[in-house]
């Protein structure tokens, strides 16, 4: 008998399991995804032109809080649990709503979900959201380009608008960051990639994707998969690199599937050494020893760089970080805290007396971020919302931590200042030589 499925979602990882394991399989009838963790992307439908033959009227997209009524009335037998950057006592609390309600609970695996490229696949996951991943996509990027290789860059999906017009997207300039009405979300992924002058592509349909890229009309020799909090790899990977958070230690053991990422990698980077304790960074060795002890290990620091550090030094500053890792990343300290510190801040200004609408929501949602502001910008009342925050604030100075021109999006009547960080290498084993070996492998030399 065919059995009926929710998918339990955050517009990602739960459309590519759709598309991977249920789309056209009539053995089961996926009734509704839920959404949770990004603001305002329920009350949406997963539409026919995704979803094919067997939707002629799409998929219902629903609120999480609405799970057990959903299980009851849609008659649901299986729930698929489909985000990530989730501690494990969560997912078992999810897991007890799903069996409490009746049905079973559900994790989908590599082997079901991953896709085999044409074109050799090199992936760069981490075991928390704000590791690390987008400078260590870039560093692989760049030892790859220097090589004379062309490397199409694939993003782990952040799909909050129409997502048929969304199925695949391709990036090659800032200004395709504004045709595809990008979120500040995406711009901090995307526009890293395009001003080092390489091609990044997203969206939902992640077969569809890696089909486009391969066959990219700048070339394609190398594909990166850049992933997305701590998820692992949508494409079956020929090297799999995962970069761990000494800051957050014992956190790649107790997050869901930050340590499924851990476990499957090739390549293991500890970054922030220069800024973590020994103590921590011990403890990310022994759980790397423990669960991946053939995987060769980096030690890696991101140095940082301002623009003009007499914006901070001295003065009572504004940080604004990247908004994800923040939030569900949970970590208290970003590039921007970092800079504030080394540069001599007389003050971090608290931003939340004078948040408003949508940022206001954000820090009841998220009560532990503390005295950071983080760059929320899923749609244009949250990034007006940001600006008007930002503006209100009683500070000399701003120092923005996301890795895009923020400026550009909102306009600040403060001076500020942007930072800047890139993953460096520290002694043997580095990337260059893992780079060479890698090349040298797949016969890639030009």
């Amino acid at each position: 008998m065919t059995k009926n499925v929710l998918i339990i979602g955050a517009a990602g990882r739960d459309f590519h399991n759709f598309n991977t394991y249920y789309r056209g399989n009539k053995n089961y009838h996926v009734a509704a995804f839920t959404a949770a963790q990004i603001p305002d992307i329920d009350g949406r439908k997963y539409p026919t032109e995704l979803a094919g033959d067997l939707y002629p009227k799409g998929i219902p997209i629903y609120a999480e809080d609405d799970l057990e009524r959903l299980i009851l009335e849609l008659k649901i037998d299986d729930c698929v649990f489909s985000y990530s950057d989730v501690p494990y006592a969560r997912v078992m609390a999810m897991s007890a709503r799903v069996n409490a309600a009746g049905a079973n609970f559900i994790l989908l695996g590599p082997k079901d979900t991953m896709i085999k490229s044409s074109k050799p696949v090199i992936a760069v996951g981490a075991v928390r959201t704000g590791c690390g991943k987008s400078q260590t996509s870039r560093r692989v990027i760049e030892l790859l380009m220097a090589k004379g290789l062309k490397v199409v860059a694939i993003r782990h999906p952040m799909p909050y608008g129409d997502l048929v017009a969304q199925k695949v997207q391709r990036f090659a300039t800032v200004e395709d960051l504004h045709k595809h009405k990008c979120t500040i979300e995406e711009m901090e992924e995307y526009e890293p990639h395009v001003v080092r002058g390489n091609v990044i592509y997203a969206g939902v349909d992640y077969e569809a994707i890696v089909r486009a890229a391969e066959k990219d009309p700048d070339g394609c020799d190398v594909i990166l998969w850049d992933g997305g909090n701590n998820d692992f790899p949508f494409y079956k990977p020929d090297l799999n690199m995962t970069v761990v958070d000494p800051h957050r230690p014992g956190h790649e053991l107790n997050y869901y599937p930050g340590e499924v990422t851990l476990r499957l990698a090739d390549v293991v980077i500890i970054n922030k050494i220069d800024s973590a304790s020994p103590e921590n960074i011990q403890i990310v060795r022994e759980s790397i020893e423990k669960v991946a002890p053939n995987a060769i290990v980096v030690d890696a620091a991101s140095p940082l760089k301002v623009d003009n550090p007499s914006i901070i030094k001295g003065k009572r500053v504004l940080v604004i970080e990247d908004g994800p890792t923040l939030t569900h990343g949970e970590m208290k300290i970003g590039a921007g805290t970092v800079a504030a510190m080394k540069y001599g801040a007389k003050e971090l200004i608290d931003p939340r007396p004078y948040t408003v609408g949508k940022l206001a929501e954000t820090f009841k949602i998220y009560p532990n971020i503390g005295t950071l502001l983080p760059a929320m910008g899923y749609s244009e009342q949250q990034l007006r919302d940001l600006e008007t925050t930002v503006n209100n604030t009683d500070c000399d100075s701003v120092v923005i931590g996301t890795p895009i021109d923020l400026q550009r999006e909102i306009k600040i009547n403060k001076p500020a200042t942007r930072v800047y960080y890139d993953l460096q290498e520290i002694g043997q084993p580095d990337l260059v030589g893992i780079i060479d070996d890698f090349v040298n492998k797949y016969h890639l030399e030009k």
